[in-house]
């Protein structure tokens, strides 16, 4: 599988192509085999970090049960600057909050499928990237979604 390591403001990430979609996001360095769809998502991924793209327009491929596609998709919906809590999507998809939480952790393309702007109620909640919760911090600085920090 192609795989292109990227340098960002939150870590080096490597992307990860399978079948002609994105399938993963890792923060990791590793060998570059680029093909076109890594080099737009690694365009696209500049672009955002720039402050010139908030949304992504890749094909994605989320392997996993069918609650984490559904969880991965409900993410999806989450516009650029504004979150959403656990509760929120479990109460959407009928399903316990904690069971969003794993989801959210398992979620193989974070970035791309902002699991950054899941919160808990009344805290940040996890996060499975980078440094952990500094970078979930970073994330939403940077889409100016931290007013809820403060």
């Amino acid at each position: 599988m192609p795989r292109l390591t990227m340098k960002t403001p939150v870590g080096s990430l490597t992307l990860t192509e399978d079948a002609s979609a994105i399938t993963r996001v890792a923060w990791e360095d590793g060998p570059s085999e680029t093909s076109p769809l890594l080099k737009d998502a690694a365009e696209q991924i500049t672009a955002y970090f720039d402050g010139t793209r908030e949304t992504f327009d890749l094909p994605l491929k989320v392997h996993g049960s069918d609650l984490q596609k559904q969880v991965c998709t409900a993410m999806l919906e989450i516009p650029f600057g504004e979150t959403r809590t656990y509760g929120d999507l479990a109460k959407a998809l009928g399903v316990p909050a904690q069971a969003i939480g794993q989801a959210c952790g398992g979620n193989p393309i974070p970035v791309i499928i902002p699991c950054h702007r899941v919160l808990g109620t009344g805290n940040l909640g996890g996060f499975s990237g980078g440094t952990g919760i500094e970078t979930k911090v970073a994330l939403l600085k940077h889409e100016g979604a931290a007013s809820l920090l403060i």
